[in-house]
């Protein structure tokens, strides 16, 4: 079943992974990772494998999930979908054929638009490349998933078959940067076949002079929250801001942050900034 989140920029989560290694300097309170240590302790099923210490943790290890890999075929009205809150889609760990289940799921529902953020752009964006992915692994994986819920072929008649849309339209694949050290991110992330790009700015370590919106379709930025958590500068995000109305790319300010998420409250400058590009569900 689809979960709610308390993300202000999307309605829902789906994982079909969980768990993930921290790789740079924005992962060091990874809510995702104190979270899994939690579900563990009360006994989730999912979060039962533990990462190693040095860079995971308990209940954290990357595991695929078979059972919830179907669930938005069954889902009528459409959603948001943040893919992955609790893993990163393009860690190794996660295999391409697997990837391509999680694709084809998305192709089979156009009605919901499914958002995918990975600090590891550049591994994602090679495997989406490969013509070996597109026309046969997704293919494959749209036939499974149809020949599974024979039920739901009406419901699917109208969609293209040979060839499907490529890239998936209603997938938006972004990225996650968190000081100027890593904008090379953003480069990785255009070469990814993608109708929709966006990049994730959180927690916001410093300033980004060095980052390149050219084909970006979407920002959010925003501070760190909770125990140990490192302060914004307010100027950094008007300096995105800025460039992000200069460009006409959509912006989003998700927090100043604090010890909790709302601590700081989400104004900049006397308002909120909410923008999103159009949904394409």
């Amino acid at each position: 079943m689809a979960t709610r989140t308390g993300i202000e920029w999307t309605q829902t989560t789906w994982n079909p992974t969980t768990g993930c290694d921290r790789i740079s300097l924005g992962c060091d309170n990874c809510y995702a990772l104190t979270l899994a240590r939690r579900l563990k302790a009360m006994g989730l099923a999912k979060y039962q494998n533990d990462g190693d210490p040095r860079t995971s943790g308990p209940g954290f290890a990357v595991t695929c999930h078979e059972d919830v890999l179907a669930e938005p075929l069954s889902w009528r009205k459409p959603k948001t979908v943040f893919v992955n809150s609790m893993s990163d889609i393009g860690h190794a760990r996660v295999p391409a054929e697997f990837v391509a289940r999680i694709w084809a799921v998305m192709a089979l529902t156009p009605q919901h638009t499914y958002q995918l953020l990975t600090k590891r752009p550049g591994r994602l964006a090679a495997t989406l490349s490969q013509e070996r992915f597109r026309t046969g692994l997704v293919r494959s994986a749209i036939r499974e998933h149809l020949a599974a819920r024979p039920d739901l072929g009406r419901n699917f008649a109208d969609l293209p078959r040979s060839p499907f849309t490529w890239p998936v339209p209603n997938a938006w694949i972004g990225t996650s940067i968190e000081s100027d050290k890593y904008v090379g991110r953003a480069d990785a992330l255009r070469a990814a076949p993608a109708a929709t790009r966006f990049l994730s700015l959180e927690p916001l370590l410093g300033p980004l002079p060095s980052l390149d919106l050219t084909r970006i379709d979407w920002v959010i930025a925003g501070g760190e929250s909770g125990p140990g958590h490192r302060p914004v500068d307010l100027d950094w995000i008007r300096d995105l801001r800025d460039r992000c109305e200069a460009r006409d790319i959509a912006f989003f300010f998700k927090q100043v942050g604090g010890a909790t998420p709302k601590a700081g409250g989400r104004d900049l400058d006397g308002r909120t900034w909410d923008q999103m590009p159009a949904l394409t569900g």
